[in-house]
């Protein structure tokens, strides 16, 4: 409360010695009365701030999204804003990338030497950190990523998918393109 206001409840006295000698008897204990922005206020004194200051770790996942761009970004860096939504084909909000700066994984790199000159990002330390690599060669690559069951191979998705076979024993229109039996003979006659 300001000084006003005090002095206002205990019917017009004047406080302002009070206040000071009350700030005076407080300066040694665990709370201290101090005025900020001219309001008189309790506050814990700073040597034991620390024991009263609760602090929460909050656990909150990355949505599909950041997940992407985080991963786009680690395996293309530096890249821009643009090519990020190339690869994922998809609009990339200025929230996803604003939250990945925020978890101080990804920071602005600079700006790209071409016409407009985009804004490119890359990787930070606590990004490695995080995840336990010491450089972005220890990322782990496509065959590793197969292996721990995170990519499923293009074929077997699609034969998942659709029920048919690319290898060219099924439908043939997604048959490896060979030259036919007949093109060869020609080829063949013609160079004897």
């Amino acid at each position: 409360m300001s000084a006003e206001q005090l002095s206002a409840h205990l019917g017009g006295a004047d406080v302002r010695e009070a206040l000071a000698e009350l700030a005076d008897t407080y300066r040694e204990r665990g709370v201290h009365l101090v005025e900020r922005g001219k309001r008189w206020q309790f506050q814990t004194a700073p040597d034991l701030a620390h024991l009263l200051r609760r602090e929460k770790e909050q656990v909150r996942r990355l949505s599909r999204a950041a997940t992407e761009v985080l991963a786009i970004v680690a395996y293309h860096e530096p890249v821009s804003r643009a090519e990020i939504e190339a690869i994922r084909g998809v609009q990339t909000s200025s929230g996803t990338l604003d939250v990945l700066m925020e978890a101080g994984w990804v920071r602005v790199a600079g700006r790209r030497e071409v016409p407009g000159r985009p804004v490119i990002y890359a990787t930070t330390p606590d990004f490695l950190s995080h995840f336990g690599l010491a450089s972005r060669k220890d990322l782990p690559g496509l065959d590793e990523l197969k292996a721990a069951g995170l990519l499923d191979p293009v074929d077997d998705a699609f034969e998942a998918l659709t029920g048919q076979d690319r290898s060219g024993d099924g439908d043939e229109r997604f048959a490896e393109p060979n030259e036919s039996e007949d093109a060869v003979l020609e080829n063949r006659e013609e160079s004897a």
